[in-house]
């Protein structure tokens, strides 16, 4: 995602092609992922693929430009990226075991894993993409100019030594501090990726710009939902095991579990920079006015 150096395109009024194909899959996928039991791991993919081409239309509507339009090649390139990521959580849960595939026994190990990338690639695609939708509205805007946080090399250190405490622990005990699997990437590679001059969010929050953390919230949030409804009621599927917040079930996910959405999202955020040196920047409604930043007093 990049910030134009120029204006934001002007919205446009039609659809095109690839939101109409996006409807289409989600209008054929959805019902049969839910009536046909077994065929969920088959069509994981195309629904998800079609929401994330509605998303990008819907963004486009609102702002002129989207992912799609603006480097189809990036476009792509996300979906690449996004299997190897999640299958690294994939590894984590190995260690944790909070997640597990009701009906995965009926596939050979060749089938399992294949269908699992294919299915893990829609994951960054789909949070990215609802992230620029959330950025289209016009409250995010008010984010623009909130309280600094200074960037110092204390603060990084305390990042990255306070991850690395989260991630030993979570390994230690896994029943008790899986939680912190939620939080310690994002403080691990946070400061790396500032000391390899990558895309990071404190570079954004020392300008008092917290717009980057809310798109993301709010947009893995959105995601969140339509994979908990999604999966309910397929097979095969996923359930839960959180030791200390089985309660309050909302579809399948805890409803304490969705708070580790928002910490996800920021995970996906510096893995994707961390591991795509050429990653899409994030971008909002407009253009910051660097000026105006420049000359905000703390």
């Amino acid at each position: 995602m990049r910030n134009s150096p120029n204006a934001a395109s002007a919205p446009q009024s039609r659809w095109r092609t690839h939101g109409w194909v996006g409807l289409l899959l989600i209008a054929t996928c959805w019902p049969l992922n839910w009536t046909l039991k077994g065929l969920t791991a088959y069509l994981f993919f195309p629904l998800w693929l079609g929401y994330v081409l509605v998303v990008d239309e819907l963004v486009a509507v609102r702002t002129g430009s989207s992912m799609w339009t603006r480097s189809r090649k990036e476009f792509v390139l996300l979906f690449v990226a996004s299997s190897p990521v999640w299958w690294m959580f994939e590894v984590i849960n190995r260690r944790t075991a909070n997640w597990e595939y009701l009906g995965s026994n009926h596939f050979t190990t060749f089938e399992y894993y294949l269908l699992c990338t294919i299915s893990f690639s829609t994951v960054m695609p789909a949070v990215f993409e609802t992230a620029d939708l959330a950025a289209s509205f016009k409250w995010v805007e008010r984010f623009t100019f909130r309280p600094r946080v200074r960037d110092t090399a204390v603060l990084e250190l305390a990042f990255f030594v306070a991850g690395t405490g989260m991630l030993l622990l979570t390994v230690a005990w896994p029943k008790c501090c899986y939680p912190f699997v939620w939080t310690s990437l994002v403080l691990i590679l946070e400061p790396l990726n500032r000391w390899l001059g990558r895309e990071h969010f404190m570079e954004y929050l020392e300008r008092g710009d917290w717009r980057p953390i809310v798109s993301l919230s709010v947009g893995v949030l959105i995601c969140g939902f339509f994979w908990e409804m999604w999966n309910y009621y397929s097979w095969p599927k996923w359930i839960y095991h959180t030791p200390g917040a089985q309660f309050l079930h909302v579809f399948e996910m805890p409803l304490l579990g969705y708070g580790g959405y928002v910490p996800f999202a920021l995970e996906l955020f510096v893995l994707r920079n961390l591991l795509w040196r050429g990653a899409p920047r994030v971008t909002s409604r407009g253009d910051v006015d660097t000026d105006r930043l420049k000359d905000r007093r703390p």
